[in-house]
């Protein structure tokens, strides 16, 4: 199978690689040369690294690297059974880039986007046959994480769809099937995860590292979510946030926060910058206060900051069940192969009891009388029956 890669970038060359592993012949495009050298010394590292640990030999690292051949001109793509682009969350130019593609590749090869966030119907509009046009997303990085989105539109030919879930299994992938709207499945339930630990941040209920340690202890996570928004960078958890907010006409659930914003505008993204919500060239213990740490330590405390963002994500996982974004089964996949979350929202919700879930959405919106905290009618109509989301 040939395949095309649209993108050298972090993502781009994680697609390649995966693809290439597989045994596909790749072709990954960009425009910049120096984006192309750097992908294929990256790698040349990476791949060095897997022979270290004992993952791989040379003969296949050799294998993986002669499948991959790295081009400046969209036009090699043109013998490719499926193309995969993943280049800047911008509409306008992901549409400029189909539209030219598809006067390069055979009618039935598959057009993809690894958009995060954005509409697959307006990127499958761009083209003359809309039903080749499909959602692949990848998690990054895309070699490690097992879970992949699939996201018809509306115009997907099932052929399509059925092909490429065949096509990402093949590639020893996790695949969920998502409905075309905003933030798909992960990118959509994990708002809360971000969203609501900044708004206890804001109202000064407990610091960043107090909230990320909450949510650790309490709950198992393997990071907190400032230490997560800084690995995945200020600037683009702030650019999802938005799309998602804007994307659901300004629903309150999903309102971006201002100090996220004010950290990116002043260049404190995280790790990638050496400061975000942490700074990244002082020892994490000196970054806390002796009165800090011991109502941090409190662990009543603790589980009342780890509830109440747990709380909110249940409710995002069974709002996204009532309007058919994806199965149960699936959302529950998605969220413990895309982001490695411990267990399961909807199974989480089971074992919490869906009494629990509903009086915990109640008393937050008796507090604060924000649209926010609205309790999803699925959890309600749940609670009346007496029913689990699994049995």
């Amino acid at each position: 199978m040939k395949v095309g890669i649209i993108g050298s970038g972090t993502m781009g060359s994680g697609i390649a690689q995966v693809a290439a592993t597989a045994g596909c012949m790749v072709s990954l495009y960009d425009t910049n040369q120096m984006a192309l050298d750097k992908a294929k010394a990256s790698l040349e590292k990476i791949l060095n690294r897997l022979i270290e640990k004992g993952r791989i030999d040379n003969n296949e690292k050799n294998r993986i690297q002669n499948n991959i051949k790295y081009v400046d001109s969209l036009k090699e793509l043109s013998d490719s059974n499926l193309t995969i682009e993943a280049i800047i969350e911008n509409l306008e130019i992901k549409q400029k880039v189909f539209s030219e593609l598809e006067t390069y590749v055979a009618e039935d090869c598959i057009i993809a986007s690894n958009t995060s966030s954005l509409s697959i119907a307006s990127i499958a509009s761009s083209l003359e046959s809309p039903e080749r046009c499909i959602g692949i997303h990848f998690f990054n990085p895309a070699p490690l994480m097992k879970l992949v989105e699939v996201i018809p539109a509306i115009q997907t030919s099932n052929e399509v769809i059925q092909k490429t879930v065949k096509i990402i299994k093949d590639w020893k992938k996790t695949v969920t099937v998502a409905k075309d709207t905003p933030g798909f499945i992960v990118n959509r339930v994990a708002r809360p995860f971000y969203g609501e630990a900044l708004r206890i941040f804001e109202e000064g209920i407990a610091d960043f590292s107090t909230i990320d340690n909450a949510i650790k202890n309490q709950g198992g996570f393997r990071m907190g979510p400032f230490e997560l928004m800084d690995f995945i960078g200020n600037d683009v958890n702030y650019t999802v946030t938005e799309t998602v907010y804007n994307a659901f006409y300004q629903d309150p659930r999903y309102k971006p926060s201002f100090t996220q914003q004010r950290l990116s505008e002043a260049g404190y993204l995280g790790r990638k910058s050496g400061k975000g919500f942490y700074d990244y060239k002082v020892i994490p213990t000196e970054q806390g206060t002796s009165d800090e740490e011991s109502h941090a330590n409190n662990e009543t405390f603790q589980k009342e900051i780890f509830e109440r963002i747990l709380v909110m994500l249940i409710n995002e996982a069974a709002d996204a069940l009532f309007w058919n974004i994806a199965s149960a089964e699936d959302i529950d996949t998605a969220m413990t192969k895309g982001v490695n979350y411990p267990k399961g929202l909807l199974a989480w919700a089971d074992e919490k009891g869906i009494d629990w879930c509903v009086n915990a959405m109640d008393n937050l919106y008796n507090e604060y009388h924000e649209d926010r905290y609205r309790c999803s009618p699925l959890l309600r109509k749940m609670n009346r029956e007496n029913k689990n989301f699994f049995s």
